[in-house]
C-alpha cells in the first residue's frame, strides 16, 4: 500500500498535523451519519477517516516532518476517532448501549496495553483485532446492514469488535508477560 500512498503523499504540502485533525473531523461527521440512521454515509466517512490516518503518516515520512509530538496526537486522535464512530453506533440505536460501550472499552484496551508495554520496552504490536481490523468489521457491517435492510448485523459487527478487541487485549497481556519474565 506505501507504494500507491507515498508518491500522492510527495505532492502534498500541508501540514501532516492539520491532515490528522481533518481525520478527526470525517470521525465525527462519520459518527454523526451513524447516529442519525444513515448506515451508508457512516461508513463511506469512516473509510475516508482511515484513509485521512494513513495519509498523515505518509506526508509526514515523504517531507521529513516526522515528529514525536506528530505520532503523540495520531494516537490520540485515533482513540477519539474510534469512540466517535462507536457511539455514534450506540446514538443510531444499533446496539444495546451496553455492549456498544464494551466495544468501546475493549477497543481503547487494545490501544492502552501496547502503550503501556511499550514503555516497558515491549514491542507490542500483536493481535487479531488492531485498529484497522475493528474499523473494517464496523465498515462492512455497515454496508452489509445497509444493503440486506437489517440492523442486526451492525449489532453483531459490534459484538465482533467486542470480543476480538478484549481476545487482542487477553493477546498483548500474554506477550507482554513472555517478553517481560
Amino acid at each position: 500500500m506505501k507504494r500507491y500512498i507515498d508518491p500522492a503523499a510527495k505532492k502534498i504540502a500541508i501540514n501532516p498535523n492539520i491532515i490528522t485533525i481533518i481525520g478527526l473531523l470525517v470521525s465525527l461527521v462519520a459518527a454523526y451519519q451513524l447516529s442519525q440512521g444513515d448506515l451508508l454515509g457512516g461508513a463511506l466517512l469512516i473509510l475516508l477517516s482511515g484513509f485521512f490516518d494513513v495519509v498523515d503518516g505518509a506526508v509526514a515520512r515523504n517531507h521529513g516532518r516526522r515528529t514525536k509530538f506528530g505520532g503523540i496526537l495520531d494516537s490520540t486522535v485515533d482513540r477519539f476517532a474510534d469512540a466517535f464512530i462507536i457511539i455514534g453506533v450506540i446514538a443510531g440505536g444499533y446496539v444495546n448501549w451496553i455492549w456498544g460501550v464494551l466495544a468501546l472499552h475493549a477497543s481503547l484496551s487494545v490501544s492502552y496495553v501496547r502503550a503501556r508495554a511499550e514503555v516497558d520496552g515491549v514491542k507490542c504490536d500483536v493481535g487479531v483485532a488492531e485498529r484497522a481490523e475493528r474499523l473494517m468489521i464496523l465498515v462492512l457491517g455497515a454496508f452489509l446492514a445497509y444493503f440486506l435492510k437489517t440492523d442486526l448485523i451492525m449489532t453483531l459487527a459490534v459484538l465482533v469488535v467486542l470480543i476480538l478487541g478484549y481476545f487482542t487485549v487477553a493477546q498483548r497481556l500474554y506477550h507482554s508477560y513472555r517478553q517481560l519474565n
